[in-house]
C-alpha cells in the first residue's frame, strides 16, 4: 500500500494505537489523530522507529471545526486519503437512569457518536477524490449483542447507534467505492476502563450467573488491542474488497454468553 494514505482516530492508546501500527506496518502513512498530544507522538515515534511514516494531528473529534482542519492537514501533506478508522470513544457514566445526569450522557454522545459522524464526514470527500476507500468503525459488544452492562444508557445507544451509521452509509458510500465496516469488540485488554464512571451498579444491574469464564475462547482472559487491530487492517485491505456494512464481533465468544 506505498503511497496510500489512513487516518486513525484516538490513536495514542489502546485499539487506535494498535491500529496505527499495523497499517504503517502495510504501508501506510498514518494520519495519528488524538486529543492528547504527548500520546500521539509517542505512536508517531514508534510507527517510525519500526520505519513507517506517520503524522501527528491533535484534535477533539467532537469540534467540527478541528476536525477538518486535521483531516485537511494530513490530505495537504501526503495528498490523499485511503482509508479512516474511527475509533475515538469513551466509556463514561454508567448509571441508573434517573442518576445519569443530562451533561454526562451529551458527553458520551458528542464523543462516541457525534465524534464519528464528523469523522467520516470530513473524510468522505477525500476518499471520494481518491477513487474509493474503506472506513472501519470501532463500535462494541454493547448495543451490538449485550445489553448487560449496569448503568450504560449512553454508551450502549452510541455503540449501536455506531453500527446504524455504518449500515446505514453502505449503499450510499458503496456508489463511490468506498467500504464501511464496524467491529465490535468485548472485554480487551486497554486502558478504558480505568476512566469509566460506574455509579451503583446494585441499582441498574441484574444479578445473573454467566458460565464460569466470560469469554469461552481464552477461559475468561480479555482480548488485546492487536487481535482488533488485525481485523481492522483486513477490512481497511483489499482482502474485503467486496465486504461493507457488516459488524465483526471480536470477543471471543463473549457477547454469546450474555
Amino acid at each position: 500500500m506505498a503511497n496510500s494514505v489512513a487516518l486513525v482516530t484516538g490513536a495514542g492508546s489502546g485499539i487506535g494505537r494498535a491500529a496505527a501500527l499495523a497499517l504503517a506496518a502495510d504501508g501506510y502513512v498514518v494520519g495519528v489523530l488524538g486529543h492528547t498530544p504527548e500520546e500521539n507522538r509517542r505512536t508517531v515515534e514508534e510507527i517510525e522507529a519500526n520505519g513507517g511514516t506517520a503524522i501527528e494531528l491533535s484534535a477533539d473529534v467532537a469540534h467540527e471545526e478541528e476536525m477538518a482542519t486535521a483531516v485537511d492537514k494530513l490530505v495537504s501533506k501526503h495528498g490523499r486519503l485511503d482509508a479512516v478508522v474511527a475509533n475515538a470513544g469513551v466509556n463514561g457514566v454508567w448509571a441508573p437512569i434517573d442518576e445519569l445526569e443530562p451533561k454526562a450522557f451529551d458527553h458520551t454522545i458528542a464523543i462516541n457518536l457525534r465524534g464519528t459522524f464528523l469523522t467520516i464526514r470530513a473524510s468522505v470527500p477525500h476518499l471520494r477524490a481518491a477513487g474509493g476507500g474503506s472506513i472501519v468503525v470501532v463500535s462494541s459488544i454493547n448495543g451490538t449483542r449485550t445489553f448487560s452492562s449496569p448503568g450504560a444508557t449512553a454508551y450502549t445507544a452510541t455503540k449501536a447507534a455506531q453500527l446504524a451509521m455504518v449500515q446505514q452509509l453502505a449503499p450510499e458510500l458503496g456508489k463511490s467505492s468506498i467500504r464501511i465496516n464496524a467491529v465490535c469488540p468485548g472485554a480487551i485488554d486497554t486502558e478504558i476502563d480505568d476512566n469509566t464512571d460506574i455509579r451503583h451498579a446494585d441499582k441498574s444491574g441484574i444479578e445473573s450467573e454467566w458460565p464460569e469464564g466470560q469469554i469461552p475462547l481464552t477461559g475468561g482472559v480479555p482480548g488485546r488491542s492487536e487481535d482488533v487491530a488485525a481485523v481492522i487492517a483486513f477490512l481497511i485491505s483489499e482482502k474485503a474488497r467486496h465486504v461493507t456494512g457488516t459488524p465483526v464481533w471480536v470477543d471471543g465468544g463473549q457477547g454469546l454468553l450474555r
